[in-house]
């Protein structure tokens, strides 16, 4: 008997437009796996059982079902985006438990190419931290339960990694995709501005945040990128050209420095882009003095707008501190200046280089643990010191992606991080394929 866990979307779909397998076969094997390990792994704030089935049955009938790119995929939605039917909590006891009356749009598109959202995924509240958390759930690495999932895409890693979707919707504001991606060994696409609609809580943290794909396989992220946004992503110069590939292992954050496991990655990634034909060098973006200052201002102002229509008084403490700061910040960051500077500094940068490799992480995630019960500065340094890298590429605005390479002492895996200008999301997933075909890496976690 064929089994269908484990299997990539991009099989799936396949499998179901040639008629192999039914949907709801396909739905109710990863519910199963859902109901076997999410106990463990708490990736799920709710799971749709029974409306999930409904669903693959009429996708079954549809008579466009030869043509769906997406054709009985399960899929696992963040809990930050609309969902029909279903409340949309963001990790907190402060939000609307009113079901939301229409999916967002990103959520439209998954189910008008086929696929069935068996569920919404933990975030940590109001998808503040790189941790995830909370009064709805703790998510866990799938490699390691003892240490978080990442966040604040985290419970949308978790299902991936344990084989319970073969791909989920997340977003990311300042490296909210890609911090759970490298924590558990998944493909993390942050698309550059209007690729993907956005339309995340209260003005997309000023247009930082940008919804996008976590998968197992560059060929699921390319397939799940296209369906979200409308269309194949702007072409790069295709996957045999030679690009001019700057390597940096320096931490954009003074004093946060990167350990040893993620920069030897970085540089290995970059010897063997290098052997397979691309101009690898050295070399450091022009990361500004004031960089650190202008994450924190923007992260902190972006929870404030968030939080303004919430009762603080079912916020947790870590919340409230860092609204309350960003409510100081607002002038500032709505006007945009540092964010135009830096984009300034980097332009040279990017005209001399078609991507940036990087470690994705300085070191390891933190231990799953209460992050919603300790106090806010505890929190931001345990961010700050293992995700430093992933900031800078919202504040521009630029596509990034962290894509897994190698494995670290603890056998969990390693991570790099691709960045390029405006408009390169096929050139980083060309390069990413390229590592993919180059060093294959584990698709799911043996211990899920």
């Amino acid at each position: 008997m064929t089994t269908w866990v484990g299997r990539t979307a991009a099989e799936i779909a396949a499998a179901v437009r040639e008629g192999r397998v039914a949907p709801r076969d396909v739905v109710a094997e990863h519910l199963a796996r859902i109901e076997q390990v999410d106990g463990r792994i708490g990736a799920f704030r709710h799971v749709r059982a029974k409306e999930a089935l409904a669903e693959a049955d009429e996708v079954g009938a549809r008579p466009d079902l030869p043509d769906l790119p997406l054709a009985g995929v399960p899929v696992a939605v963040k809990d930050n985006l609309a969902v029909r039917g279903e409340a949309t909590r963001i990790g907190s006891a402060a939000t609307d438990e009113t079901p939301a009356a229409n999916d967002h749009p990103t959520v439209a598109r998954l189910r008008a190419a086929g696929a069935v959202v068996v569920g919404l995924t933990n975030v940590p509240e109001l998808c503040v931290f790189g941790t995830t958390e909370g009064v709805h759930g703790t998510a866990r690495n799938p490699w390691d339960p003892t240490r978080t999932a990442g966040g604040s895409s985290g419970g949308s890693a978790a299902a991936v990694a344990a084989g319970m979707v073969p791909v989920a919707l997340g977003n990311d504001g300042m490296g909210s995709l890609r911090i759970p991606a490298a924590n558990c060994g998944l493909i993390g696409l942050k698309p550059g501005p209007k690729t993907v609609p956005a339309g995340i809580s209260n003005g997309d943290w000023f247009g930082m945040s940008e919804n996008g794909p976590l998968a197992t396989t560059v060929e699921d992220a390319r397939l799940l990128l296209s369906v979200l946004a409308g269309a194949d992503p702007t072409p790069g110069p295709g996957p045999s050209s030679p690009r001019k590939i700057a390597v940096s292992v320096r931490s954009p954050l003074l004093g946060v420095p990167v350990t040893r496991p993620y920069a030897a990655a970085a540089r290995e990634a970059a010897a063997v882009l290098s052997g397979a034909g691309h101009e690898v060098r050295r070399a450091d973006p022009p990361y500004p003095w004031w960089l650190a200052t202008t994450s924190l201002a923007h992260w902190t102002a972006g929870t404030a707008v968030d939080a303004q229509d919430l009762d603080p008084r079912r916020l947790t403490r870590r919340t409230r501190v860092h609204a309350a700061i960003g409510r100081r910040c607002l002038g500032a960051v709505q006007r945009g200046d540092r964010r135009e500077q830096l984009r300034r500094l980097m332009e040279p940068f990017f005209e001399e280089h078609d991507v940036l490799l990087t470690p994705a992480l300085a070191r390891r995630g933190p231990a799953a643990a209460p992050w919603h019960e300790r106090g806010w500065l505890r929190n931001v340094l345990a961010n700050t010191r293992y995700s430093p890298l992933t900031p800078p590429w919202n504040l521009t605005g630029w596509p990034a992606m962290s894509v897994p390479f190698g494995t670290l002492p603890s056998g969990a895996p390693c991570a790099v991080q691709l960045v390029g200008a405006p408009g390169y999301e096929q050139g980083l997933l060309d390069l990413a394929g390229r590592l993919e075909e180059l060093r294959p890496w584990a698709r799911t976690a043996p211990s899920a």
